[in-house]
């Protein structure tokens, strides 16, 4: 009776000594966080209309200037060194469009730009950021050009700087 007892004791303790082992044991495998490049751009605004009428032309002047700075740009990147050009899809317009960047959370404006079908500095040393900055339109018509009417569609593009 008694080697039974023991018999009994000791399986009982091995099986314990089981359930404990298996309570501390521990094991592992790897994450891996990828991050992809990010480049992102953004237009607040669908379309922007500059009219040249008689309430913005000057008696004796040629030259009629009209703005409009209603717009923003948004982006955002993760990637060192760049900067946001722009150009227009219209290769031969009848006026002049400028563009300037105004008042960017970062990065540096260019200086006001014509636009062209060639892709021109609007803004400089964005860098890895997320912001935004106004868009400052400007039209230049010369009264002796006539009437008329151009369409641009605007391209924004991050790129290395």
């Amino acid at each position: 009776m008694m080697a039974r007892r023991l018999v009994l004791i000791s399986a009982f303790a091995c099986l314990c000594s089981s359930l404990v082992l298996a309570q501390i044991g521990t094991d592992a495998h790897t994450v891996t966080l990828q991050v992809d490049q990010i480049t992102l751009l953004a237009v607040d605004r669908g379309s922007v209309n500059l009219s040249v009428d008689g309430s913005t032309a000057v008696p004796g002047q040629d030259e009629i200037v009209v703005s409009d700075q209603s717009s923003l740009l948004l982006w955002g990147t993760n990637v060192s060194a760049r900067k946001v050009t722009a150009s227009t899809s219209l290769a031969a317009p009848l006026f002049t469009l400028r563009l300037a960047a105004g008042s960017p959370s970062a990065g540096t404006p260019a200086p006001e730009q014509v636009l062209s079908t060639l892709a021109a500095d609007f803004l400089r040393d964005i860098g890895r950021s997320s912001g935004s900055a106004q868009i400052r339109y400007t039209g230049v018509a010369l009264a002796s050009q006539g009437p008329g009417s151009d369409t641009h569609v605007i391209t924004f593009t991050i790129v290395a700087q």
